[in-house]
């Protein structure tokens, strides 16, 4: 199991951004009709999402980075 890296402020800013990535990206910028745009906002949304559910970043272990106490 990977180690968690993300403090919890992280975790709900990564969740609120993945969420409201997504609603953007279908809405918006229609992920749906295949657009480019909204499938890297989409994407991006959705890796928000995971990172936010399993508190860990792979950037964050890259450079050695935490935000948990």
């Amino acid at each position: 199991m990977l180690k968690q890296n993300e403090g919890p402020i992280d975790r709900i800013l990564r969740c609120i951004l993945g969420v409201a990535a997504i609603v953007v990206a279908f809405l918006v910028l229609d992920a749906a009709d295949a657009t480019a745009g909204g499938i890297v906002l989409a994407v991006i949304g959705a890796i928000l999402l995971v990172t936010a559910a399993t508190g860990f970043c792979a950037a964050y272990r890259i450079f050695n980075y935490s935000t948990k106490k």
